[in-house]
């Protein structure tokens, strides 16, 4: 049974000599490719892909790798070492030198794999006109020649020339700097027809063929000169920095330790390789890789919970969020929109029926009404009806349910007259649509023109009841206009979305001056979309992380608030900002928290606002005019399902769910990586910290060289490799939700952390030290118990570092401990390696005590973090 609800710009498409008979002009697309011929020119022309960057080669991988400082102080010592023959020592740098290069160069490729991968998931798509039909195809697809569709918020996937169009506006900014957008009419010639690739859809709707696709297009042109590297994230130049800083400090340190041993009167020669290693050992030249590893998995753990990150620095950024600004509709809402309330000059009526389903009652005073027994309300729902660009299809064999097409709003209206028992295919053959004036957020109402039967025109027009319940627009009474307002105010206020609807019949077919005047009011619509059942809790979530929910809609303030207030963000009776009344961005900045009928320009005040007074401010986006918001923000969070292209293009974020919650769990990753890299700067700045602690103290409680060269290099490798990569794998810590999110202006070494370094690091030495003395004074291999103290010591931090410790979390830090720790006994047990460490084989007893003594890093780190938990003050209000 053919449905009596579709859609002008979706149904009856020709391209066949069976195409059924379009009812609804003025934009009907008129051929279209076949699939066959697409795949052809697809084939034969390539994919509608811009250029981009070439990966480099290995070899270029491997120069980067090199070229980081600390390698090249590993270089310099490898060289040095060979020119005065002593090869034990240049190998271990070479081997320490080879697989690090390794690791970097692996962690790299993997990282840009998952990019990749991440970027397939967030790849736009297309409307085109195929086989007579409109279908959704990827971008990438796209073909010259193909008919593409326009509508409002669409970004322009190639170049294209217009055919048909309806009061299509093209922002060009993107290509062309300017500002001002630009309007699109067919049938003239060169760029007042023309639309090209990158470009925005910010009014109307349109049909244009394809030109020019890929790299033959005018945004291809301008990317195949835009192969720039990626930047560093914020994070890594912060990191950069502290490297700088260590290695700086190192660098002194390492030449008391060179003035130290000559002193002493050791050969120039070992000390300067000893003081070289130091430098290395100090400062992981492993961190780089880590941080970037950390991101990648960060990202694709994300993506595990439906959050897609678009640009890896927002992984960082996520854990720092103090403010997340959000829409209502379909964020907080579920966005199914559901007519409930009717009101015309006669009386209210109430809908009955849940989703899109169009079965239901409309009841007046208790009793079920036909369209007969009530023409006020069958005018009013035979106009919304008509004034209308949505489509509700039935169920098939794919979709077993009423599927919506486009606006919400608009299905809702399109089911609430289907209840009613209207034909609106019916409709739109015997009214037809001659010509429109489209719904945009300045004008906040929506006209359509239809022929009449005996040639008259008719008028409709239906918006928001401050834009239609004015005497410019009603031919009404002062009273009934107010009678109305005043109805709309108190259905607002119940948490419904009201748009006012008027019409107004003229008898010439063509409406000259200003159209939307002189109309007749039909009534009020009233619209719930209902919170969703998670709603509450991803905003109780949200506060009990230290997160302050911000509001920010174009719906009437009582709606806003009604619905702010059942969620908890604001209580009964706080204030709602009306942007059209009071400076957004000023009341954003002394804390307000609710904002309704917000512009775009508006939105973005707010956003500086809140970053001016210091907050981080993630910003959730699904239309066209989110666009500047979510790009001003410092995370744009866009909704995969029902965000527009500009929405998700100028996002970092992505929900594939378009679920609130899931911006809480990317929050909750966020936070995850950065402990992480912090949990890992802990681990191995402590250990370099005490490395050289045990060469500067050594020499003054009678071991005139604690360790040598090698044995620094042996356990640098041992301990900051498989460990540390495994450290940035942990899980999140429990009640890592519960607290608030670091400050803006936290240093990566803030928050006690270097002074946990500086103590975790002694606890290190001590026992070291204190392995060493009395190993020495016990005539005991001293050098080598002093090098397994160092080595064991260490991973006993790292098992003391876990965030869940006692569980089977992170099984990965356990084999990569198993792992270095047969290394270290490898090390003296295995002749090779104790010809080339310069080892000796001590006794099991000895094995046993000095193990027993470095458990006490395991107990250090773990009383640390009691006696000094990391504080943070509490977010501002």
């Amino acid at each position: 049974m053919t449905s009596p609800i579709t859609d002008h710009p979706q149904h009856g498409l020709p391209g066949g000599s069976t195409a059924p008979v379009d009812e609804s002009p003025p934009l009907r697309p008129s051929g279209g490719l076949r699939s066959a011929q697409a795949a052809d020119r697809l084939a034969r022309d390539g994919g509608n892909v811009l250029p981009t960057r070439r990966p480099p080669p290995l070899w270029r991988r491997v120069v980067s790798q090199l070229r980081d400082p600390l390698v090249l102080v590993l270089l310099a010592a490898a060289g040095f070492t060979l020119a005065t023959a002593d090869f034990t020592d240049a190998s271990v740098i070479l081997f320490v030198i080879v697989v690090n290069t390794t690791v970097g160069v692996i962690q790299e490729v993997k990282a840009e794999r998952a990019i990749t991968a991440l970027s397939a998931l967030t790849a736009p798509a297309a409307r085109v006109v195929r086989d007579g039909e409109q279908r959704e195809v990827p971008a990438a697809d796209l073909v010259i020649g193909d008919l593409l569709i326009l509508a409002e918020g669409d970004i322009v996937p190639a170049d294209a020339h217009v055919v048909e169009a309806s009061a299509l506006l093209i922002d060009e900014a993107a290509l062309t700097g300017e500002s001002a957008p630009v309007d699109k009419c067919p049938g003239s010639d060169g760029a007042a027809a023309d639309v090209s690739a990158g470009t925005v859809v910010v009014r109307g709707r349109g049909h244009a063929v394809i030109t020019a696709t890929g790299a033959a297009s005018a945004m291809g042109r301008i990317a195949a000169m835009m192969t720039t590297a990626p930047a560093l994230t914020p994070l890594q130049r912060r990191l950069a920095g502290v490297g700088r800083f260590l290695a700086v400090g190192a660098l002194v340190l390492c030449a008391v330790v060179l003035a130290l041993g000559v002193f002493r009167g050791q050969p120039l020669q070992l000390m300067i390789i000893t003081a070289i290693t130091l430098v290395v050992a100090a400062v992981p030249e492993s961190l780089p890789a880590v941080v970037t590893l950390s991101l990648a998995l960060g990202a694709r753990r994300m993506t595990a919970r439906n959050a897609v990150i678009r640009r890896l620095p927002a992984v960082e950024t996520l854990g720092s969020v103090t403010v997340l600004a959000t829409d209502k509709t379909g964020t907080l809402t579920e966005g199914h929109m559901v007519l409930r309330q009717l009101w015309t000059p006669t009386g209210d009526a109430h809908v009955e029926g849940t989703g899109y389903t169009p079965h239901g009652d409309i009841r007046r005073d208790g009793t079920v009404v036909a369209g007969d027994a009530a023409p006020d309300l069958s005018q009013l729902l035979r106009a919304v009806a008509l004034c209308n660009d949505g489509a509700l299809h039935p169920p098939d064999a794919d979709n077993p349910d009423w599927q919506p097409v486009g606006d919400p709003t608009e299905v809702a209206l399109l089911t609430a007259a289907a209840k009613l028992g209207i034909d609106r295919e019916a409709l739109q053959a015997q009214l037809t649509r001659i010509g429109e004036e489209p719904f945009d957020s300045v004008r906040k109402r929506m006209s359509t023109t239809h022929h009449l039967p005996d040639g008259a025109t008719r008028i409709i027009c239906k918006g928001a009841p401050e834009a239609v319940l004015q005497p410019a627009v009603l031919n009404e009474p002062a009273e009934l206009i107010e009678r109305a307002a005043a109805r709309a105010d108190a259905l607002a206020g119940d948490g419904y979305r009201v748009l006012a609807v008027a019409q107004a019949d003229h008898p010439a077919s063509t409406v000259c001056g200003e159209p939307e005047q002189s109309m007749r009011l039909l009534g009020l619509v009233a619209i719930l979309d209902p919170p969703r059942a998670s709603a509450a809790a991803t905003i109780a979530a949200c506060q009990r992380a230290g997160i302050t929910p911000v509001l920010i809609t174009g719906d009437h303030p009582a709606t806003a608030g009604a619905i702010a207030v059942e969620l908890g963000i604001i209580g009964a009776g706080d204030e709602v900002v009306d942007c059209r009344t009071a400076e957004p961005g000023a009341r954003a900045g002394q804390g307000a928290r609710v904002f309704a009928r917000a512009t775009p320009q508006q939105k973005v005040a707010i956003i500086d606002a809140l970053q001016a007074a210091g907050q981080v401010v993630a910003m959730t986006g699904d239309g066209v005019n989110d666009g500047p918001a979510l790009h001003r923000a410092d995370i744009g969070v866009a909704m995969g399902k029902r965000g527009t292209e500009v929405a998700r293009q100028a996002a970092d974020l992505v929900l594939a769910d378009d679920e609130l919650a899931t911006v809480v769990a990317a929050a909750e990753e966020g936070r995850r990586v950065y402990a992480n890299i912090r949990r890992f700067l802990l681990y191995a700045l402590s250990g370099g910290a005490a490395e050289i602690a045990v060469m500067l103290a050594g020499p003054f409680v009678g071991l005139a060289l604690p360790l040598l060269p090698a044995q620094i290099l042996w356990i640098n490798l041992i301990t900051h490799g498989l460990p540390g990569l495994a450290l940035g794998s942990e899980p999140v810590e429990p009640a890592v939700m519960n607290r608030p999110p670091r400050p803006p202006s936290e240093t990566i070494l803030g928050a006690g952390l270097w002074q946990r370094i500086l103590r975790v690091g002694t606890v290190i030495a001590g026992v070291t030290i204190g392995v060493g003395i009395w190993a020495h004074t016990t005539d005991r291999p001293w050098q080598t118990l002093t090098f397994l103290a160092l080595g064991i010591t260490q991973l006993a931090v790292a098992l003391g570092s876990r965030a869940r410790p006692g569980t089977r979390a992170n099984p990965m830090l356990l084999a990569a401990v198993a792992v270095a720790l047969t290394l270290q006994l490898a090390g003296i047990y295995l002749p090779p390696l104790q010809s080339l460490l310069g080892t000796q084989p001590p006794a099991i007893t000895d094995l046993l005590i000095v193990t027993a003594l470095a458990s006490l890093g395991y107990t250090a780190i773990r009383l640390d973090r009691r006696l000094h938990p990391t504080k943070r003050p509490a977010p501002a209000p």
